[in-house]
């Protein structure tokens, strides 16, 4: 594995504004924001894309789904609604090699999606 941001930001070489950590996850503000709210949560071990993920990352998945709950509460957007996504590879729109959500909220998102 070449040198992964994701990873780096974990260990603690590069900063960053943490909304929130438990021993599998941690999560962010994007510093390139696309909404008033975005978070990128990432699980700490790596795990390249979606489609890396397997039986044994079980935990890991449960993991994210709550922490995305939690930020959703801290970041105030759990009532009036946010979006989750999940880019995958790159033609999925995937800039950095480690699995990562996006939280997107803080206002009323418009796009062919929804």
């Amino acid at each position: 594995m070449e040198s992964c941001i994701f990873c780096e930001i974990i260990k603690g070489n590069i900063p960053c504004n943490k909304v929130y950590e438990d021993d599998q996850i941690l999560a962010f503000d994007d510093i390139h924001p696309m909404a008033p709210v975005h978070v990128l949560v990432i699980p700490k071990v790596h795990i390249q894309t979606l489609m890396d993920m397997s039986v044994e990352h079980a935990d890991i998945l449960l993991a994210l789904g709550k922490s995305v709950q939690l930020i959703a509460r801290k970041k105030s957007v759990a009532e009036s609604g946010f979006r989750v996504v999940i880019n995958c590879n790159e033609e999925g729109g995937q800039v950095v090699q480690h699995l990562h959500i996006h939280i997107l909220g803080g206002v009323r998102l418009k796009d062919e999606l929804g």
